[in-house]
């Protein structure tokens, strides 16, 4: 999965057995796709929980959000953003989505929302004639958000919200204007500008290929069955709610050890090679939301169990198995099959 950008759905499901709401995040990779960088890694996103009212009952960071995070019925809107920040910036895709999520008391309530691209994105490019006539200038690109400045040597990308954007040729105290766009959402859009011949006006093209929009080309948009492969692999949370999947992938973070009926173990040394703690997000301080796994004798308790290799504590992990109802008491992943470490975390 190196090679390809990772995009992120965030399923946020609330296991209402006891009026409770818990959020966990799945991936999906792009087949392709030209966003700049990768989405950032789910714990770094802004979440936001408000109630009917308008009462925020959190706002702060996924990978710090207590579980469960709403233990009352009611309806909530739930906003998850990577970004918080509206002003442009460079390199800066912000993914995002919001739900309104309805917990019924003793029931089961679930909202699917896909972080796709909020922004816009702008990228320019200049000719040598545009270059010689404009020689110690720079493009001045104002929205109703603020500004930045693109020189013209500048190849980064320019992330704004999405609306009108102008531009204006800046040399020394002139301003000169040069062309003004509407940005839609999820548009990355490539602009080239050139000065032929040395007239007086501006050939402005647009490249069409590179005009591009983040969700196009999802693998198995709307299509792909829950854990099939790696790339629609249940997060935690959904795999709680999955119990009986059989031969599916799972994917979370390895958060401790040592599991008994009623315990886990979240710091080393650690002791059984059978077991492991999978979450959500990393740390956790309580087994509430998580899976156990079951680390059969084999290859697979070799390279993950932690009394070998504590290095792994907090690693994500993607793991094929069978989702059981219970295992030490929590929701289980038992028969593992094939594993894969998600590499730079």
């Amino acid at each position: 999965m190196a090679a390809a950008v990772i995009a992120t759905s965030c399923n946020y499901l609330f296991p209402a057995e006891n009026g409770e709401l818990s959020v966990a995040f799945s991936k999906e990779i792009y087949l392709a796709t030209k966003a700049s960088g990768d989405v950032p890694d789910t714990n770094s996103f802004f979440l936001t929980v408000t109630s009917s009212k308008g009462n925020v009952l959190y706002d702060g960071l996924y990978g710090s959000a207590p579980q469960p995070i709403i233990t009352a019925p009611g309806s909530y809107t739930v906003k998850a953003v990577s970004r918080k920040s509206s002003a442009p910036a460079f390199e800066e895709p912000v993914y995002g989505d919001e739900q309104l999520a309805v917990i019924e008391p003793g029931g089961l309530s679930g909202v699917n929302l896909l972080c796709s691209q909020l922004n816009s994105g702008l990228r320019l490019s200049f000719d040598r004639e545009f270059k010689s006539r404009f020689a110690g200038a720079y493009i001045l690109i104002t929205s109703e958000q603020g500004s930045l400045s693109y020189a013209l040597t500048e190849t980064r990308t320019a992330y704004f919200l999405p609306g009108i954007v102008n531009l204006q040729i800046k040399k020394g105290e002139e301003l000169s204007p040069l062309l003004s766009r509407s940005l839609r959402p999820r548009e990355n859009l490539s602009l080239s500008i050139s000065a032929p011949g040395g007239a007086q006006g501006l050939a402005i093209q647009v490249d069409t290929s590179r005009n591009w929009v983040s969700e196009e080309y999802v693998m198995g948009s709307g299509t792909a069955i829950p854990g099939a492969d790696v790339s629609s692999a249940m997060g935690v949370g959904e795999a709680r709610q999955n119990p009986g999947a059989q031969e599916v992938w799972v994917y979370g973070y390895i958060a401790g050890g040592d599991l008994s009926s009623s315990k886990a173990k979240y710091q080393g040394p650690f002791t059984s090679k059978t077991n492991l703690l999978l979450s959500a997000k990393f740390p956790v301080s309580g087994r509430e939301g998580c899976l156990s796994v079951q680390l059969q004798q084999g290859d697979t308790r070799d390279a993950l169990n932690l009394v070998d290799n504590p290095q792994l504590l907090g690693k994500q992990v993607f793991l094929k198995g069978n989702i059981v109802p219970s295992y030490y008491g929590l929701p289980g992943i038992q028969q593992i099959t094939e594993y894969l470490l998600q590499e730079g975390n």
